[in-house]
């Protein structure tokens, strides 16, 4: 998965590091789980730049 031309984390790669801690997803849950973190790193970003002198 590539975000704004950075290469990210795979869904393969997550469900690898979700289970070694005890979770089980799907690749299509990974994938879900990862967009959702994309998205809000980037609002968090958003608002940081926004609120930076």
């Amino acid at each position: 998965m590539e975000i704004g031309g950075v290469a990210n984390i795979t869904p393969e790669k997550a469900v690898e590091i979700l289970k070694k801690n005890g979770m089980q997803v799907t690749i299509e849950q990974a994938k879900q789980i990862l967009e959702f973190l994309y998205k809000l790193a980037k609002i968090t970003l958003s608002i940081y730049a926004e609120n930076s002198p």
